[in-house]
């Protein structure tokens, strides 16, 4: 198991519960850890943070009791990413507590079958079946417009950043900040630079971009529930990922980006407008410097040509699966596997084209739909690619 996130511990946890020997890689929570910004608050209601495990007694709400804190249940309430560390780190003291705090450096098919691994350690092993459940190491995705204005790639120090490179953004106090994007990421980068003394303008594309959800007393209430709101796409896509594979490419990437996508969440709108301006604009057609500050190329909504300038822009801009980018996979490995879009081509039990081979979390959203993205996806995932995995390889195991 390659990832200590919240789908490669749980993940981990349901292997482990059938009796299948797994080890597992990598620092517990690392992305929400050091990638997320002090001071941010989860989208996701209690209900739609839990991690999944094998057996009861390991939700976010049995975190709150173990940890003497006060309980997290309802849709109202709203989850500091250091309490979701937290929950993390103890669900893996409690169901994966061999884990293994080194990386995995290089992963290689062998000749017959398995695989052939190496960890920065030096140790080198061979294993039957490899989960890669990395989350969004390394996928961080900059548009190439202001990506050209870096050459050497986004920097925090530097004229562009993306908004995972910031997990203090009170070093912009009394600075002029361009973030870039209309998701959550992006407002809710905006209003904490804002808060700690920052002038913050968010550059969206289309008008309207910049839109929030509605607070759970004003969901509609004669359509199903879903821990994302009251939709019947919502439902669809939160309970019954299965046929999702089977749409067409063009249909399933198009439903990843839309369903579930760019829009703030409810209790964060006051915070926003109160601090933030927002320029929406048709498009962003480049980055440089003009009198040695950072600036954007912008067309209008009116059509019209137009740069801004700030001290440094923030790229918001979401993360892209791109299997090329999973340098510790060998390059025959990733020559052989079946890719849309730089998505692995996953089937039943979220296994790849290379027999042994199995993805799960982000990586996996493009085959079985936008619950990959968030925690909640570990429900339907976990327990069937472990189920999956064990009659691969035999071992029916006790789940």
């Amino acid at each position: 198991m390659i990832g200590a996130g919240p789908f490669g511990l749980s993940t981990a946890a349901h292997l482990r519960a059938r009796g299948i020997p797994v080890r597992v890689f990598g620092e517990p929570m690392v992305s929400w850890r050091a990638h997320m910004p002090v001071g941010m608050l989860l989208k996701s209601t209690p209900a739609a943070s839990n991690i999944d495990a094998p057996q009861p007694g390991h939700d976010l709400v049995d975190y709150c009791d173990a940890a003497g804190i006060p309980r997290l249940v309802t849709d109202e309430d709203i989850v500091p990413v250091e309490t979701f560390v937290a929950y993390g780190e103890w669900f893996q003291q409690r169901l994966v507590p061999d884990l293994e705090r080194v990386r995995v450096v290089s992963v290689d098919r062998r000749d017959g079958s398995g695989f052939d691994l190496k960890l920065d350690s030096g140790e080198s092993f061979t294993a039957r079946a490899v989960v890669v459940a990395t989350g969004l190491s390394g996928l961080a995705y900059v548009p190439p417009e202001l990506a050209a204005a870096v050459p050497d790639g986004p920097s925090p120090t530097g004229a562009v950043s993306h908004s995972s490179q910031h997990h203090d953004l009170s070093g912009f106090a009394g600075r002029e900040l361009l973030v870039v994007g209309a998701g959550q990421s992006a407002l809710e980068t905006a209003a904490l630079a804002a808060e700690a003394g920052a002038s913050v303008r968010v550059v969206a594309r289309g008008k309207g971009a910049v839109a929030f959800g509605a607070p759970p007393w004003q969901q509609p209430r004669l359509r199903p529930e879903s821990p994302f709101g009251r939709a019947w796409s919502l439902y669809a896509i939160s309970y019954y990922p299965h046929p999702y594979r089977f749409l067409p490419p063009q249909a399933r990437h198009y439903l990843v980006r839309r369903i579930l996508g760019p829009l703030g969440a409810w209790w964060l709108q006051e915070r926003f407008e109160d601090q933030v301006r927002v320029r929406e604009v048709a498009r962003i057609t480049g980055a440089g410097t003009t009198g040695g500050r950072p600036s954007v190329e912008v067309r209008t909504l009116g059509g019209r040509t137009q740069e801004l300038t700030a001290d440094h822009v923030v790229a918001a801009t979401g993360y892209r699966v791109d299997t090329a980018a999973m340098d510790f996979l060998g390059h025959g490995l990733r020559a052989r596997l079946a890719v849309s879009r730089g998505t692995p081509k996953l089937g039943a039990g979220y296994r790849s084209s290379v027999p042994g081979l199995y993805f799960t979390g982000l990586p996996a959203a493009a085959s079985y739909g936008p619950v990959m993205r968030f925690v909640c996806g570990t429900e339907f995932a976990s327990p069937r690619l472990a189920q999956h995995l064990a009659a691969a390889h035999g071992r029916a195991g006790r789940g």
